[in-house]
């Protein structure tokens, strides 16, 4: 069973900086992608960013130049890096990972396209 803990969360004055980490346990297999979503309140989960097998990767208009996701070598950890934060950002922060064996470029956006799902870390930006 693949588990996914993320920590890192916090509360930044806008303009800040935040590092959020979500370590992956159980995976053994390969050619599935990361992503990191955002709930905020009274609103659906919202796609971040994504990280495929291939290391190549994909941001929400909103997050564009700001974020960046990545992860260690032994991909057991996966990364997002939020620099130049607003109020609008945030939300509670979700890493998810897509099945096995989904092919080495997919790069899904849809919360459905992810099969195991973190607990979630809350990150506030103050005005």
């Amino acid at each position: 069973q693949v588990q996914l803990v993320e920590s890192g969360g916090g509360l930044v004055q806008a303009g800040g900086s935040l590092r959020l980490s979500c370590g992956i346990s159980g995976r053994s297999f390969s050619n599935y992608a990361l992503g990191w979503f955002r709930t905020a309140p009274g609103r659906e989960r919202e796609f971040v960013a994504v990280l495929n097998w291939k290391g190549f990767t994909t941001y929400a208009d909103s997050v564009k130049g700001r974020f960046t996701i990545s992860r260690d070598n032994a991909k057991t950890t996966v990364y997002l890096q939020m620099n130049s934060l607003r109020p609008e950002d945030t939300a509670v922060y979700h890493c998810a990972v897509t099945a096995p064996d989904t092919g080495n470029y997919y790069s899904p956006s849809r919360p459905r396209d992810y099969e195991s799902w973190g607990q979630g870390t809350q990150v506030t930006v103050s005005s």
